[in-house]
């Protein structure tokens, strides 16, 4: 049995992966899903990396998932455990030295998320659109009420680590992510980790429109190693 540890993006807790969560217990598998401290100003990507790491406990083999900002926090979590896997859903990719603040702009993230917004004519104040397009409608009222609070303070620092760490990586896109367009991501992916990513129907919030995709997706990559 591998213990999927679930961390969440920003603005969000373990309520995020709950759907994702029960199709993985009915896989057989075990999940832990941490609540960062997302909404505490002194706390930092540190922090977050110290809250998944107390909830992993002495668990050995785990496979870490991180959606979205999450991407800055997982690699972090397994330059001290021993991961199986990281995978990265829809994720954001560090670079050494990088604040997550400046990832938008040296990416180029605004350009293709404009490009990305003409293509589905969508108002770039509809953020249902943007992020709930695809989620059944009662799900999306849910994970909008359970939104939180995120502060600013993880995204000032530079991302301490100097290289990537040597956990086994793997990149799940999102086919139809409005948030994080699947062609910028497949640019950023070969330019930051030098691999192809996988792919998934979906948009951004897979975990919540698709998660028994999500889950076959996920223990897929258990065959891999």
């Amino acid at each position: 049995m591998t213990t999927f540890v679930l961390i969440p993006g920003a603005a969000a807790d373990s309520r995020y992966w709950r759907l994702t969560a029960a199709e993985l217990s009915a896989r057989g598998q075990d999940v832990v899903t941490p609540d960062l401290p997302c909404d505490d100003d002194s706390a930092t990507l540190d922090d977050y990396a110290d809250t998944v790491i107390k909830a992993v406990g002495a668990r050995a083999d785990v496979t870490v998932v991180a959606h979205s900002f999450g991407g800055f926090t997982a690699p972090l979590v397994c330059e001290r455990v021993p991961a199986r896997r990281l995978v990265l859903l829809a994720g954001m990719v560090p670079a050494p030295g990088e604040p997550p603040g400046e990832w938008w702009t040296s990416t180029g993230w605004e350009a293709a998320r404009r490009e990305q917004d003409e293509r589905d004519g969508r108002a770039p104040d509809d953020e249902t659109a943007l992020f709930f397009h695809d989620v059944p409608p009662h799900v999306a009222a849910e994970a909008r009420r359970n939104v939180r609070d995120q502060s600013a303070t993880p995204f000032a620092a530079p991302w301490p680590l100097a290289a990537w760490p040597s956990a086994p990586t793997a990149f799940l896109l999102c086919r139809g992510d409005r948030f994080l367009p699947a062609t910028f991501l497949r640019r950023v992916v070969r330019e930051r980790l030098g691999i192809v990513p996988d792919e998934i129907d979906g948009g951004h919030n897979v975990a919540l429109s698709r998660p028994r995709a999500l889950a076959d997706r996920l223990t897929a990559y258990l065959a891999d190693h």
